[in-house]
């Protein structure tokens, strides 16, 4: 097996390899940093590389199953991180030069089941700042998509995305507050699966919106995605918010097939004319592909899912000014420019607009809570369209028309599903005539995430996406190049 086939070997097959021995983790963990040694001066989507304690665990993994030890699901296997969540001994940076030192003390619970479960953290991964959205300056590199490093990855998980699609670890964690997990799997062309909100621990993720973040993997295979969550999932004393009871097993229902399962069609979001031509005629053709599978396949109308990117850019945007205030009066020169407009704009919300808000996030919130009693999932595009250029500055704002088309119009294809608290996964469903990746979105019921993975799981098996890589390897020419080859950064 070439190089490139064993990193690009899904996380599930890795595991199952070095178990039986055919797979060996530090020739594994090798392979994966000299990737990153290669492609990550272009594609940017490491803030830190832990390359000496990687391969130690490395060294450790084989010594366990040379004594016969016990394995987890995911010995031996290299994963990145959001470098929103804490590992001990690392910088938790959310990205922004007001954390530039802060180094966590212990393990999130999250990478502390990880570790618990065999997995080695090769390192921290990019993000945009305290996973906001729109940041205008990278100070650890500007993330690219792999499929074309002039477009843009998606956010604010930027850097979870990369590394799943382009293979520069086994598997990722991101963040979604409003999107953050599915964007940049739909723009990268990566399965990204949004977790029911309560069912992931979050103590030692640094939040932006209490009531909607929520942790869950971004990986290349739905089956490798179902595998983090059944790892990450579950009871914490440390998040009062959690659900208290196990959570269902989502590996054991994943091959049930979608047989009689019904899927509802989301109207305002696949026949919109902001969706792209091509995107309405990927995701309608996924549509009917789970129809010959052997599902029901109707659409249905959620008339104030349009309104759901503003709704949640007024309640997450307020919550993340409440969590900021304190460094914005004391540290504000220190945010980046967008990051710091946007905090200040939304901490001087009227008390009455964020009451209104609230109440329509309930209303939206029905609406799809409702449609979920008539059909077992909601199915739509991840976003409006492929993914867009990077942006060389700041465009003026022409109107309020082209406010709204700009900040809250991608935003009601994802943020629905935050506001009503269900899980909801993106994967590929096919290219664009330019190459880009297409995202497929599927919402279930509160706590079902096992039926959201079992359909993704039955399409992805269906169709060719998920098994195509992102262009041959490009020569790494950044200039500005700032991988970090060291557990504590600079």
């Amino acid at each position: 097996m070439s190089a490139d086939d064993l990193v690009f070997t899904p996380a599930a097959e890795l595991a199952a390899g070095i178990r039986h021995e055919r797979v060996s983790p530090v020739a594994l963990v090798h392979a994966y940093l000299d990737r990153v040694e290669r492609l990550d001066g272009t594609l940017h989507a490491y803030i830190t590389v832990c390359r000496e304690q990687a391969l130690a665990d490395a060294e450790r993994s084989e010594q366990a199953i040379a004594r016969g030890a016990p394995l987890g699901p995911l010995h031996g296997v290299p994963i990145a991180v959001k470098d929103q969540i804490d590992a001990a001994g690392l910088r938790t940076t959310a990205r922004s030069r007001l954390l530039r030192d802060n180094v966590a003390t212990r393990d999130a619970p999250v990478i502390a089941r990880l570790r618990a479960a065999g997995a080695i953290l090769l390192g921290k991964l990019n993000l945009t700042e305290f996973a906001l959205g729109g940041t205008q300056q990278f100070p650890y590199g500007q993330p690219r998509n792999p499929w074309n490093p002039d477009h843009d990855p998606g956010g604010s998980s930027s850097g979870s995305g990369i590394a799943a699609a382009a293979a520069l670890a086994a598997a990722t964690l991101g963040e979604d507050t409003g999107g953050s997990i599915r964007s940049p799997a739909s723009n990268c062309g990566a399965v990204g699966h949004r977790p029911t909100w309560g069912l992931v621990p979050r103590a030692g993720c640094i939040p932006l919106c209490h009531t909607m973040d929520a942790i869950g993997p971004i990986t290349r295979t739905v089956e490798d995605a179902a595998l983090l969550l059944s790892i990450i999932a579950g009871p914490d004393a440390g998040d009062p918010l959690m659900r208290r009871s196990a959570p269902e097993d989502v590996l054991t229902r994943l091959r049930d097939g979608v047989g009689g399962l019904r899927i509802g069609v989301v109207r305002e979001l696949t026949s919109s004319p902001d969706t792209d031509r091509e995107t309405s005629a990927a995701v309608m053709e996924a549509a009917e592909t789970l129809r010959t599978l052997g599902a029901k396949v109707d659409e249905v109308s959620l008339p104030l899912i349009p309104l759901a990117g503003a709704v949640f850019m007024a309640l997450a945007d307020s919550e993340g000014a409440g969590q900021h205030l304190p460094w914005l009066r004391t540290r504000g020169d220190e945010y980046d420019a967008a990051t710091r407009r946007r905090l200040i704009a939304a901490s001087l919300l009227p008390a009455g607009a964020y009451h209104q808000a609230t109440r329509a996030r309930t209303l939206i919130a029905r609406q799809v809570l409702e449609a979920l009693t008539h059909v077992d999932l909601l199915l739509a595009p991840t976003q409006p369209g492929p993914a867009p250029r990077i942006a060389s500055g700041q465009t003026p704002v022409a109107s309020k028309q082209d406010a709204a088309k700009r900040f809250f119009t991608r935003r009601s294809y994802t943020t629905p599903f935050n506001l009503a608290a269900t899980p909801a996964i993106s994967l590929p469903c096919g290219f664009t005539a330019a190459g880009l990746p297409i995202g497929l979105q599927l919402a279930g019921r509160r706590y079902d995430d096992a039926t959201v993975l079992r359909a993704a799981w039955a399409y992805e098996q269906a169709t060719p996406w998920h098994q195509r890589r992102p262009p041959p390897d490009r020569d790494p020419s950044d200039a500005h190049r700032r991988v970090e080859h060291s557990c504590r950064g600079r």
